[in-house]
Parts: C-alpha cells; structure tokens; sequence
C-alpha cells in the first residue's frame, strides 16, 4: 500500500463521515451504533469499502422521505446488522473456528 492509497483512503473516510454528519441526529445516532457492532462483529467484506456507504444512501433516501430511522430498520440494530451481514463471513466465526479446530489447521 503505497501513501498515495493511504491519503485516498482518508479523504474516502472523510467524506463518508460527513455525510453521516448531515443525516439527522437520530439517524446519526443508529449509524454510529451500526458502525459500532459490525466493528465489533468485524464482518470480512466489511473491508471491501461498500456496506457502510450503503447504509449511508439507506438513509439518506429514509430521512430525505420524512421516515423515522426506526421504521426504517425496525426496533432492534443488532438483529438489523445480523440480518445484512447474515451470509458473510466474519472475523468472529473465523475466531470461533480456530478454537474449535474447524479450520483444518493442526492443533499444537
């Protein structure tokens, strides 16, 4: 990675928080705790750079039509999460996987 990818990659970062920034504050508020879990959760493709900008357009097009962020996702963020990323691979399952020997690796 060369610093040309990393001065890129923040000014990416740096426009995308902006436009959370001017989502309304309860969206602004559910965005952070969505962000929140799937850093937690660390979903692989979450690396790839298109979930969050896509939560983003979600709810820019939900706040731009009048629609509460709630009736949008529904009343429980971590189930809304689980549902988008349901079919990825994380980093936790991964983690799971090497306790349990799933892997195929050789334990020591």
């Amino acid at each position: 990675m060369s610093i040309q990818d990393i001065i890129e990659g923040k000014k990416q970062w740096r426009a995308h928080v902006a436009r959370v920034k001017a989502l309304p504050p309860d969206y602004q508020i559910v965005y952070q705790e969505i962000q929140k879990y799937l850093f937690k959760v660390g979903p692989v493709s979450l690396s790839g750079g298109l979930l969050l900008p896509g939560i983003v357009d979600f709810f820019e097009e939900g706040a731009a039509s009048g629609t509460g962020v709630l009736a949008l996702i529904g009343p429980d963020v971590a189930a809304f999460c689980d549902d988008l990323i349901k079919d990825t691979r994380t980093y936790a399952a991964a983690y799971q996987d090497s306790l349990s020997g799933e892997s195929g690796t050789a334990e020591k």
